[in-house]
């Protein structure tokens, strides 16, 4: 991990040279921050789940995503192959020896000054909805040094969690992990006043290393994209998970492993449902 005061005046300096003319279709990489995200996910164990996640800040919105999901798609765009079958249909796979990183938070969010934006594919669709910047954030007037950093401090509810955020005014980025944002300054440290859910910023990449990089998520993640309501796209997840076999077998594929590991996964996500600790409680 990387902690030191340079991160403030690299911080600064890539911001002031922020040009908020610059096209969508552009998305230069400005700055990239890296969270830990440290999670009671399971209501059985007080074990904690560790991922990290990847910030990319473009000139005037920024991306959230698991930093496993996005070397997964690396490994996959590099290591799959594509066997098309006498009979018609296709199977797939991947180079010998090849293992897929995974994650069970594939989701990405874009956050900008008009709203937040989730995406996340159900089955054969990717979707998305859009909800509001937080703006009721409650600015308090404490403060404390997180990883040399000054930071302030924030407190909001949001679907269902109460939640307390350090962030500092030092680097002036209105961002944060996952769909926080809206305050005066990048967040540094979020957590829910139990302690189920706690994202850090643990590591900042130098702005010498970004000169001239795009952001590094690929766009099918985040175009072309139907747009649907909270809801409906969990419901639609639901039903993918649900019907996976079936619907792979539709579309005339094969999975190697067979479908029968399918079925097993399903009903094991089922029992596991019982004793989920969510980050949203509510929509």
């Amino acid at each position: 991990m990387y902690y030191h005061k340079k991160l403030l005046q690299l911080s600064i300096l890539f911001y002031s040279v922020l040009s908020y003319t610059q096209s969508y279709k552009q998305d230069f990489l400005r700055g990239e921050f890296i969270y830990q995200l440290k999670a009671k996910s399971d209501t059985r164990t007080d074990n904690r789940y560790e991922e990290l996640f990847s910030l990319q800040i473009a000139d005037n919105r920024a991306f959230f995503a698991s930093s496993v999901s996005l070397k997964g798609d690396s490994v996959m765009a590099t290591s799959g192959t594509t066997t098309h079958n006498s009979d018609g249909s296709i199977t797939l796979g991947w180079k010998k020896d090849v293992e897929i990183p995974k994650t069970g938070l594939s989701f990405t969010i874009i956050q900008s000054n008009e709203n937040v934006q989730y995406f996340r594919s159900a089955g054969m669709s990717l979707l998305t909805y859009k909800e509001p910047v937080i703006n009721n954030w409650k600015l308090i007037e404490e403060t404390k040094i997180i990883n040399t950093i000054n930071c302030k401090k924030a407190e909001v509810t949001l679907k269902g969690r109460n939640w307390i955020a350090w962030y500092s005014p030092e680097i002036p980025l209105p961002y944060g992990p996952y769909k926080f944002s809206g305050l005066p300054g990048l967040i540094v440290k979020i957590t829910d006043d139990k302690g189920d859910w706690d994202f850090e910023l643990v590591k900042s990449v130098p702005v010498s290393k970004l000169k001239g990089k795009v952001i590094n998520i690929k766009k099918s993640r985040y175009t072309e994209a139907i747009e649907t309501t909270q809801p409906k796209l969990k419901e639609a997840v639901r039903n993918a998970d649900a019907n996976a076999a079936a619907a792979l077998a539709s579309y005339g594929t094969t999975i190697i492993k067979g479908q029968e590991m399918l079925r097993e996964r399903e009903k094991q996500r089922e029992e596991n449902k019982k004793y989920e600790n969510p980050l949203e409680l509510s929509n």
